[in-house]
């Protein structure tokens, strides 16, 4: 969800830590899984917008927005073979969450909405979209664009 390892590690921590801490205000609602998940997931998500909010102010330091400006105009050539895993990354937030849950953790359309609290339709909707794009995006990495 985080596409950063070290990152994802720190908020590891910091899902624990605020699980310790809500642990006696669980009130046995949902599962126990679903409640965990529920912590993980706003954590990543204060993550992610703490991350962008660093990388937007580090592309102000001198130097740093040239070297990004001159990554993106040499791109590596592709090799033809989409990488699903980059593809999926390149995804917005919203649709990258329910693909993962989904395809990668075997998740239903049911515990898909309850986990990220989305209604069913949504979630279906997230799902349609998500490919669409992934079909494109392999369609156009396959064509060397």
């Amino acid at each position: 969800m985080l596409g950063n390892r070290a990152l994802a590690e720190e908020t590891a921590q910091d899902v624990f830590v605020r699980i310790w801490k809500a642990l006696p205000g669980y009130r046995g609602e949902a599962s126990l899984s679903t409640w965990i998940y529920s912590i993980a997931r706003n954590t990543c998500l204060t993550a992610i917008k703490s991350k962008a909010s660093r990388a937007a102010e580090s592309l102000e330091i001198p130097g740093v927005r040239r070297a990004a400006e001159r990554s993106h105009s040499n791109p590596p050539q592709p090799d033809h073979t989409p990488d699903l895993m980059r593809l999926i990354a390149d995804l917005p937030d919203h649709y990258r969450q329910v693909v993962l849950l989904f395809y990668m953790q075997d998740k239903s359309y049911d515990e898909v909405a309850l986990m990220l609290d989305l209604p069913l339709g949504t979630v279906k909707t997230y799902l349609h979209r998500a490919r669409l794009q992934l079909t494109e995006a392999a369609t156009m990495m396959e064509r060397g664009g």
